[in-house]
């Protein structure tokens, strides 16, 4: 299995709080993205684990470094040219437990799969990447011409389970992993993380 892991965003609601892109904040001694490559690696210690970002900063230990060659739609974080068969997409902006990762890397299909909870995806699995590509085409195609308004996973999503993009019904074809992950999008995202976390003692 190959793991891009996506973080070539332009964070506008993050707005480089703290001084760091929302990839590099601490979760103890590790910023997100060496937790996440140090988990993957941990369960598919052969793994091919390449990062999707222009910030040399991200270079990070275990992991390939990957810059985009396109990167202007929300979509196009699923890095065309990466998409192989048996390539696992996960999010560089999310916290993942260990049980959270185990579950996605333990995840088997014979064409497409999406894990996460009801407000994210937070992985998605493709066996067949001409499948994959054909329906990220088909959400692309669909945003341009005005039949859906949002370019990103859940359209993908949508698309593959022959879903009209304006109803979301989640059903087959995807594992919930509740309270499991956390994404950070803005700054109050992981500051409310941290305070969960202390609560709990650090086994979030």
């Amino acid at each position: 299995m190959k793991y891009v892991i996506m973080a070539d965003g332009d964070m506008k609601r993050w707005n480089m709080t703290y001084g760091i892109p929302k990839h590099m904040v601490k979760v103890g001694d590790e910023t997100l993205l060496e937790r996440l490559v140090r988990q993957v690696n941990a369960v598919q210690p052969d793994s091919q684990i390449m990062i999707t970002s222009h910030d040399s900063r991200y270079e990070v230990a275990g992991a390939t470094r990957y810059e985009p060659k396109n990167n202007r739609m929300e979509i196009d974080r699923f890095t065309w040219e990466l998409i192989e068969d048996d390539t696992c997409f996960l999010y560089g902006d999310t916290y993942y437990t260990d049980e959270a990762i185990r579950t996605i890397c333990a995840t088997k299909t014979d064409e497409l799969h999406f894990v996460g909870t009801e407000e994210s995806i937070v992985a998605l699995i493709a066996h067949r990447a001409e499948l994959l590509r054909c329906h990220i085409q088909r959400v692309k195609d669909a945003f341009l011409a005005g039949k859906c308004q949002d370019c990103r996973g859940w359209q993908v999503y949508q698309s593959y389970t022959n879903q009209p993009f304006d109803h979301l019904l989640i059903e087959e074809h995807f594992t919930k992993i509740p309270n499991e992950t956390c994404g950070f999008n803005e700054w109050q995202d992981y500051e409310n993380f941290l305070k969960r976390r202390n609560t709990t003692h650090g086994r979030f």
